[in-house]
This record gives structure tokens, C-alpha cells and sequence, in this order.
């Protein structure tokens, strides 16, 4: 199932008023912190961010290591900034966990490191390889790793020359069968830009929006031969990333006129010529966030359900 950006969503009928989740954490109940955890992972060997029965995730490894680290009695609920598909990798993955602030104080143990740098250290001894926790932080008021994002920054990346193909970056570079015009790609990836109903790229879920703000979608060369693409929105429904990409490359191929996607995007249906690329070429890169008193207006702002005017 495409899900990149499932978590950047805004929210299904279910999630409004939601309730926040128990602290958890050892000891009896009592005072909570809420803690901001920035990761990166290589998604090859995950299915997916959310914890599925019976197959390895990164939200399974993560509550798991974070579980052990406070040596909870039950497991860590974690909220994500976007939920990532099978395959898909992350370089800039943030989530949030509400911990019981005794636990949270007891987690550098008999040293006198700060709790945010003693889990750091901790949580990357427990966690496998092909996930690594970047820093750990008590999170500012109002904070909600999902909801207060203002916006999130994708990368994609294509070889269009498979002789050139970096034999060390197989597992986040797509391969394409014929040569690609960039500039075309680019100028094709232009005419996307803007507050539109992206249903022609999304997979319908039902009672959600389609409605997004694609703030960047660009594609360049770089100096190796690789084309890259930067696509930034405030929120990404699913499989959205991966279909702009599957919009432009017919453009880069030759195969169709530059103005084809814009009118794809009007239609507002899926068209089975637009292919929903590979996930190993796609990367989570940034979580941005609005200044600490502004995330909770943001996180309240993000939650309402979002339709364009007629």
C-alpha cells in the first residue's frame, strides 16, 4: 500500500479531538514530558514506518528501543511527522512520545549526562543499523510532531544512464529505461505548483482530503549524472510523492508535452499512464516546523479539513 506521507495527512473524522495518549513510562503515574526524537533509517529492509503484525517497521523497532530504554511496562505510543512506505527512507523522520517525566529523568542512570544526551547514545546501542536517532529533546509546548509541521521535504532521485548507476547508491536510485530530458521535467513540474486538489495523484482514502499546497517540485542534474528531484508541501497524501514523479518522467522521455500533467492534476482522477514510481528512490529529508509559540495554533490549524473554493 503507498503511503508515503500517510502521517502528513490532515485528519480522517476519527482523528479530530483525539485523545492525547497515557504518559508512559516507569514508575507510578504522575507528571509527563512529551519528547521530540529526530531519526533517519534505510527503508530497503522495513515494511513501512507503522507497526505491522508479523512484519519488521521502524515504528516497531523505534517503540521497541524506546520501551527497553525507560523500561516501561508497556509499549511507547509514538506519533510521526509523516508515515513512510515500504521501502521508502528517511533522513529527517520526526516523532513524538509522552513519557512519564521520572522516567524520562532516570534515563541517564548513575551518569551525569542530561537525559536528551544520554538517550542519544542509548537509544542508537539498541536500535539495528539501518536506523539511527539524530537527537533527542523535550519538546516545546505545544508540539505535535504530525500536526505542527508547517511543511515537509521529500527527494527523489533517477538514473537515466545505468552504466553511470553508483553501485553504492542501488537502494535510493530508481533506474529508467530511456534517457530524460531535465529541463523538460522541470518545466513540466512548474505548472504543478500551487493549492490544488492533488486526487489524480493520491489514493483515495476515504472521509480524507486531497486538497495540499505543493510548495516546491523541481528537478535538477547533478554533477554524477543523477536527476534529483526536491518536492516540499505543507502535507502529502498517499502515494502523492512518488506519483508526481511518475507524471513528469513520460515528460522527460518525450512521450508527452510538458502541459500533460498540469491537466492530469485538473481532471482530478487517477490516470493509469501515470505510474506510481518506485519507493527505494524517495527520502523523507525535512520536518519544518513554525516557531515554538506558534505550534500550537498550527497543530489546531492543521487538524481542520482542508476544500478548495468552487
Amino acid at each position: 500500500m503507498e503511503q508515503e506521507g500517510v502521517g502528513t495527512d490532515v485528519p480522517e473524522p476519527a482523528d479530530v479531538g483525539a485523545d492525547v495518549p497515557e504518559p508512559v513510562g516507569a514508575g507510578e503515574p504522575g507528571p509527563s514530558v512529551r519528547v521530540r526524537i529526530d531519526l533517519a533509517y534505510d527503508g530497503t529492509d522495513f515494511s513501512g514506518w507503522a507497526a505491522q503484525t508479523g512484519r519488521r517497521t521502524v515504528e516497531g523497532e523505534l517503540t521497541a528501543a524506546v520501551t527497553t530504554l525507560l523500561r516501561a511496562p508497556e509499549a511507547v505510543k509514538l506519533t510521526v511527522a509523516g508515515r513512510t512506505d515500504a521501502g521508502v527512507h528517511a533522513r529527517g523522520q520526526v516523532v513524538h512520545a509522552d513519557l512519564h517525566a521520572a522516567a524520562w529523568a532516570a534515563v541517564p542512570g548513575r551518569s551525569d549526562r542530561a537525559p536528551e544526551v544520554a538517550a542519544v547514545t542509548r537509544l542508537n546501542g539498541i536500535l539495528p543499523p539501518d536506523v539511527v536517532v539524530r537527537r533527542v529533546r523535550q519538546a516545546p509546548e505545544g508540539f505535535d510532531a504530525r500536526f505542527s509541521a508547517v511543511r515537509r521535504r521529500y527527494l527523489y532521485r533517477l538514473c537515466d544512464q545505468p552504466a553511470s548507476l553508483d553501485p553504492l547508491r542501488r537502494r535510493d536510485t530508481v533506474v529508467t529505461k530511456h534517457p530524460l530530458d531535465v529541463e523538460a521535467m522541470d518545466a513540466a513540474a512548474q505548472t504543478l505548483l500551487g493549492l490544488n486538489d492533488f486526487a489524480a495523484f493520491c489514493k483515495k482514502r476515504e472521509g480524507a482530503t486531497t486538497v495540499r499546497t505543493l510548495l516546491t517540485y523541481g528537478w535538477t542534474r547533478l554533477d554524477d549524472g543523477t536527476l534529483a528531484a526536491t518536492v516540499e508541501a505543507d502535507a502529502f497524501c498517499h502515494s502523492m510523492v512518488r506519483a508526481l514523479v511518475g507524471a513528469v518522467v513520460p515528460v522527460g522521455e518525450g512521450r508527452r508535452p510538458v502541459e500533460w500533467p498540469a491537466q492530469v492534476l485538473a481532471a482530478r482522477l487517477r490516470d493509469p499512464a501515470v505510474s506510481v514510481m518506485p519507493a527505494h528512490g524517495l527520502s523523507l529529508e525535512e520536518v519544518v516546523y513554525p516557531a515554538d509559540d506558534e505550534l500550537a495554533s498550527r497543530a489546531e490549524q492543521a487538524r481542520a479539513v482542508r476544500v478548495l473554493s468552487d
